[in-house]
């Protein structure tokens, strides 16, 4: 087995890993809210979101080459697959970190500054960098961490008005079992919009692999790479990650039937409205954790707990930077195999 071929093998496997991982940690963006509120049982909410992430990640490879034309170009050979198995393997190790600590964090955001931090290791041991790395540092990471989580906010408390409008004249305990019922489209439609938005990661991950490698050529698109990457994916929704569906349902904030459906349709809107009207990659745990955190604090007493969203958006902000700092480290430590 030549060196290429080995080191696309152990990009795959990476891959999948990071494929599953991300379904693993997102899963709590897709469930907790309904699980917390009664409106599904663990397991079918599990089953649920594992379904439509899987169809989302499957339709998502009709959006993958307008996602790939905004990111970086990649050197061929040993270099190039090097970069990538240097920031696939940051990016895991730093949602494993932060799925133990139970913070919810942006999967593709880790993913893309591991990738920069590979691309800086490069260049320091002399070799080809990442092209264009730096605007797409700018523009898919520090925009969108900054901007996504503010507009999800905004929204999420503004939309509990019409909504408590619509509901005025009708029984709590009818409104919270129609808000409950709900609560599976909701929860169905921000699975589907975390596959359209995260499937992508994986897929253009794999292409940009298979070309370095000279598998295949520049927009060709094998079709075991999309089932491979929404399998994946589906697989890692069905085991939950629990540590962090408790963090959002419990810990963060106190909320309603309502306002958890308020929370996550506007959630699945900000997915569907970045996916295919804007062909930006947004952060499905910056928008429904936004939103949860707006619809929680319309609210007539207090529910948000300000520590602990203090401590996620701590999180958030040091994932760019200890990511950069992992991807780095891992291209230096591969760097003898360039």
């Amino acid at each position: 087995m030549t060196l290429i071929a080995f080191l696309l093998g152990a990009v795959i496997v990476t891959a999948a890993l990071f494929a599953f991982l991300n379904g693993f940690r997102d899963a709590s963006s897709a469930v907790a809210l309904s699980v917390r509120t009664r409106a599904l049982t663990p397991s079918v909410a599990l089953f649920l979101a594992s379904f439509f992430n899987c169809v989302g990640a499957l339709l998502s490879v009709m959006l993958t080459a307008a996602f790939a034309d905004r990111l970086f170009t990649v050197p061929p050979g040993r270099v190039g697959l090097l970069l990538l198995l240097a920031a696939l393997i940051g990016a895991c190790l730093w949602g494993l970190y932060l799925w133990w600590r139970g913070f919810p964090s942006s999967s593709t955001h880790a993913l893309i500054s591991a990738l920069v931090g590979a691309s800086l290791g490069s260049a320091i041991t002399g070799h080809a960098p990442l092209d264009g790395i730096n605007t797409t540092m700018l523009t898919l990471v520090l925009l969108p961490l900054l901007i996504s989580p503010v507009v999800a906010f905004v929204l999420g408390f503004a939309a509990v008005y019409p909504t408590s409008w619509a509901a005025k004249n009708t029984a709590p305990n009818r409104v919270n079992r129609r808000t409950r019922q709900l609560q599976s489209v909701a929860g169905a439609a921000v699975a589907f919009g975390h596959g359209l938005q995260d499937g992508q990661r994986t897929t253009t991950v794999l292409l940009f692999a298979l070309v370095a490698a000279g598998s295949i050529g520049v927009g060709e698109v094998p079709l075991w790479v999309p089932i491979f990457t929404a399998v994946l994916l589906a697989a890692g929704t069905l085991c939950g990650g629990w540590r962090i569906s408790y963090t959002l349902g419990h810990r963060l904030v106190r909320i309603d039937p309502m306002r958890g459906f308020v929370a996550q349709m506007i959630g699945a809107g900000l997915l569907f409205v970045g996916a295919i009207g804007l062909h930006m990659p947004l952060s499905t745990t910056h928008t429904v954790t936004g939103a949860i955190a707006g619809a929680g604090a319309n609210q007539r007493f207090a529910t948000t707990n300000k520590q602990v969203l203090r401590k996620i958006i701590r999180a958030w902000l040091a994932t760019p930077i200890a990511c950069l700092a992992l991807g780095a480290l891992f291209f230096l430590a591969l760097s003898p195999l360039a």
